[in-house]
């Protein structure tokens, strides 16, 4: 009887060594299942962001080919041409509700990443001893300046002074 036991309590802990391995490989297992699954809802994500830049830097490069076309009514305007103002307001439009941003500089405060200074007025010397208004600003702009999705499509050329 003695040998009957040992050999059910060598039985039990095979078994038991065996439901304990094979416990181990199944949590293996469920972490690796986890970590692909993580790794491609990552994948996904990454895939549909770059999908949508993609798209968007097409979309600014099309954008930044008829930005000629803004400036030539825009000039056209200037000099009292009739009748170009609802093109160029149509047009306009139409490109701001696909992300083109105007930049208004007129009265700021000169900034290197939004324009390029083509023209520069010395500060009056008046003005020189007041902090504030020791700073470059834009008096004038020269081409307008764009943004597209919060990019900087073109810079402006502006007339600074200070």
């Amino acid at each position: 009887m003695t040998d009957e036991k040992a050999e059910t309590s060598s039985e039990e802990l095979s078994i038991d060594a065996l439901v304990e391995q094979l416990t181990k490989e199944r949590d293996e297992f469920k972490d690796i299942a986890l970590r692909v699954q993580a790794e491609f809802e990552n994948y996904r994500k990454r895939s549909a962001t770059q999908l949508v830049d993609e798209s968007d830097r097409n979309a600014g490069r099309i954008v930044e080919s008829l930005l000629s076309a803004l400036d030539a009514c825009e000039a056209a305007l200037s000099h009292g041409v009739v009748g170009i103002e609802p093109i160029f307001s149509s047009l306009l439009t139409a490109l701001q509700k696909q992300g083109l941003e105007v930049l208004n500089l007129v009265d700021t405060v000169f900034d290197p990443s939004v324009a390029d200074a083509v023209v520069h007025e010395p500060a009056d010397d008046a003005s020189a001893s007041d902090d504030a208004a020791s700073e470059t600003r834009v008096v004038e702009v020269l081409r307008t300046g764009y943004l597209w999705k919060g990019r900087v499509l073109r810079a402006a050329m502006v007339k600074v002074k200070g």
